[in-house]
Formats: C-alpha cells, structure tokens, sequence
C-alpha cells in the first residue's frame, strides 16, 4: 500500500474492503445483498459474501456493512435498505438509523428529500433480495433551438443565452443568496438573470438549470442556498421556484440538475464520451456522474458524504457526525486538516477558505510543506477513486475545484494515478483523470445546463 505522507493513520476503504472479501472466500462465507430504493421505484443492489451470523465474527461483518450501506445511500440516494441475508445485520443495521440511532442524520435528510418515512427491512434469503431496476431518462446535449442556461453558485450566479450550440450572451452576477432569509430574493435574481438571457435571443424554447443541491422531479428538495429559508417559506415559495421562474418566461420545457451532474456532463460533452464522474474539491466535496447512455442517472452522488477511510480515529465531520467521510479529505477542510502535520501553523483568525489561500501562496513558492498536503491528497484520492469505482462505471474522472488550481492539482492527479498504476493497475488501464482549463469549464458549464431540456 502506499502511504499517506501526513497520515499514516489512513486505510483506504477499497483496501479494507478488498482484504474482507478475500478473508471471507478463504473461511467460506454466505451471501448477502443489500438493496435500496429511491423514487419512482428504482432499486440499486449490492452483494458480497459475509461470515455466517453467529461465528464469531458478526461485529467485523457489521464493521464492513454498515460502511457500504452508507456508501449506497449517498451514492444512489434511497428511503429504503433492504438487508438479505442475515438478521444479525439487518437489526443492527435498523438501530443505526433509527432516532437516536449513529445513522440518525442519514435518515432524516433521506426522509427529507423522498418525502417519506426512512425504513429499513428484511428478508432472509439474499436470493429473494428485491431486483435492481434502474433506468435513466436521456439529459442534456440537447442543443438545438434558443436556450437559457442558469448556473446558481453560492457567491455568483451565471446566465448564458445558447443558440444552436453557440452561447450568444452570457454574464455573471454576484449574489448572497445564503445569507437572506427572504425567498423573494432568489425569486427575484434568477427571474433577473433569466429575463436578461431572453433578451438577447429571439424566443426561449428551453430553460435548463445547474444548482448545488438534491432535485426530484424538477423540485428544490435541499439546497444550501436557501440555508437561511425558513421550512415554511421553503416548503411554500423555494420547493418549485425554478418552475415558478419559469412560467413567468413562457410555457417551455425545464430541467433542474444538480451542478455536480451539470459538470459531469459538461466533461462528457467536451470529451465526447460517456461514464464520467466529476468531482469539484472546494468548500466541500461535490460530484457528478454520467452513465454509459450519456444520461444523468438522477443519483445523488453526494460523496462529500461517502466514507473513504475505515480508520475510527479519522475526522469527523461536523453536519452528519460521522468519520473518514470524503468532505474532509477532498475539500479546503482536507488541506487545514493537514496543514499541522505539515508544519504549516495557519492563522485561526482565518476563514478556511483564506487558509486555503495561505497554502496556494506558499506552494505557489514552491514550499515542499505545502507539496506534502497535496501529495498526501493525491493519495486519498487514488485509493477513493478504486472505491467509487466498486459503485460507478468509469471511464473519465474530472477533477476540478478551488482546491485543484495551480500546481497542487498537478500533484494530486499525478499521485493519484501512481495509486492506481501501482495498486489497481486494471482501473488504471480503463481510467483516464482530466483537469479542465477554467475557460473550457465556465463556458461548458453553461452551455451543458441550457442544453438540459429536450424541446417537445
């Protein structure tokens, strides 16, 4: 394995995992599957071997279980875990998300953004585990026709007027959407941005729409931009406030992505292929994925929440409590987390993101501490790619974010392809990293959002 420079604490879950497995072929194990189901009916599937309940071995089975249920739930988004197999895992599996339960968090923001009870269930035998059904309605590369495209960021926002293809206008306009309370403020922005585009096209046929956040059916489930909203007045004015904006530009076709899927198929569109996976490293950790059709699969892909190191003693984050979750490995936190171990003392009067910029200054400088942070990042990363991939279909990874500007991001995507032509060389062979220059990436960005909508 090859070592996390300013953390030899780490263990990758993809070599925990892998080393479970082979364990358990040796002893002899049973099977289990793990299903969990999302809206419209769609299930997403997971099977391995286990050691049989009652051998000895049920708290190293739950160790590794509990990890991958958190793992689907994040990355295809559910209300519902059905574990087959073994009624040890299943009930402590149901305690753990349960009110009061370690999984509390994950529960509730399910049940929040499905709009129903979080439930977890059992049966059996795996072999009657429920069938994966998963399907994917064709999004975006529609670029026929006058388009608006939107991209709503936490500090600006972006508005590209799109015809045939060729963006016409485009314009970016510095916002707070969260820090105000008052819903008609956004109402009022994106309406502004939307009726400034129009202007310059003859006609709107389709409105497309990037956005941080979870969206169903077109619908503002969570969005940290709106953190300040009341639940009243979200539930009132913010849940359908693309499609409210949009009626008031005509009766056309909209679609509402979140940014992380836009990005992905913004890569996709420049790349002109299919299975990529687009992971920003900023504030936070956001990504996106685009299947082997070139579709938005309508997963969630929140990896920020997705466990990538089984250590016990890794960092806890602070929103959902839970450890070795991927926020703190590929965001601005991963790079103040590592700072001490790096020698690096960073004024706690700082805001992260000005902390961020202390490191970018100094590795700027060509500082070998600060060379240490992202090499050490590089291999978080290779070794959380090889995981994802246990759950993704990869071809392309897109990189990109505050945290990979400059040289870091050099040294990040270079030690992350050593991880996998040295420990995983059958994923190096299919798996391509990219880091797109900002020009292509603003400019793809919008135009991947205004081509969203399919024209009726």
């Amino acid at each position: 394995m090859i070592k996390a420079i300013l953390d030899p604490q780490f263990q990758p879950m993809v070599e925990v995992v892998n080393s479970y497995k082979k364990a358990v072929a040796e002893a002899g194990g049973v099977p289990l599957t793990i299903a969990v189901q999302r809206n419209k009916g769609y299930i997403s599937t997971y099977s391995l071997d286990v050691y049989a309940d009652g051998t000895g071995h049920d708290e190293e089975n739950y160790g590794i279980v509990e990890r991958i249920v958190k793992t689907l739930l994040w990355v295809y988004g559910g209300y519902k875990v059905t574990v087959a197999g073994s009624k040890y895992l299943y009930e402590k599996i149901a305690a753990a998300y349960k009110k009061g339960g370690a999984r509390e968090f994950d529960a509730d923001f399910m049940a929040k953004v499905y709009e129903t009870d979080f439930v977890v269930d059992y049966v059996e035998n795996a072999a009657d585990a429920p069938k994966e059904y998963q399907a994917a309605d064709p999004v975006g590369r529609h670029l026929d026709g006058c388009r608006i495209g939107f991209d709503a960021g936490g500090s600006d926002r972006k508005v590209s007027a799109v015809v045939d293809g060729e963006t016409v206008y485009s314009e970016e306009v510095v916002w707070f959407p969260k820090l105000q309370s008052d819903p008609d403020y956004h109402y009022q922005g994106i309406l502004e941005a939307m009726k400034t585009a129009a202007s310059h096209m003859p006609r709107v046929d389709a409105i497309g729409v990037s956005s941080a956040g979870v969206y169903i059916d077109n619908k503002i489930m969570i969005a940290s931009l709106f953190l300040k909203v009341s639940d009243e007045d979200f539930e009132k004015k913010v849940k359908t406030m693309y499609l409210d904006v949009a009626k008031e530009i005509g009766d056309v076709p909209v679609e509402v992505a979140n940014d992380g899927d836009v990005t992905a198929l913004a890569g996709a569109m420049d790349l002109n292929d299919t299975n990529v996976l687009g992971v920003a490293m900023g504030t936070s950790e956001a990504a996106g994925y685009v299947d082997s059709q070139g579709n938005i699969t309508g997963w969630l892909n929140e990896l920020a929440f997705v466990p990538v190191d089984f250590c016990r003693d890794a960092m806890v984050d602070e929103w959902s409590g839970d450890y070795g979750c991927g926020v703190k490995y590929f965001s601005q936190d991963s790079v103040i987390k590592l700072a001490p171990a790096a020698g690096i003392e960073l004024d706690e009067s700082l805001s992260p993101a000005e902390k961020l910029k202390v490191v970018q200054g100094l590795m700027a400088q060509g500082d070998e501490r600060a060379a240490k942070i992202y090499d050490t990042i590089g291999v978080y990363f290779g070794y959380a790619i090889a995981y994802y991939a246990m759950f993704y279909d990869i071809k392309h990874v897109i990189i990109m974010g505050r945290v990979t500007s400059g040289e870091g991001g050099t040294i990040v995507l270079a030690r992350a392809n050593e991880v996998l032509e040295k420990e995983f060389p059958e994923l190096a062979q299919k798996i391509v990293l990219h880091i797109p220059d900002e020009k292509s990436r603003r400019v793809g960005q919008s135009v991947a959002a205004a081509s969203l909508p399919k024209i009726k």
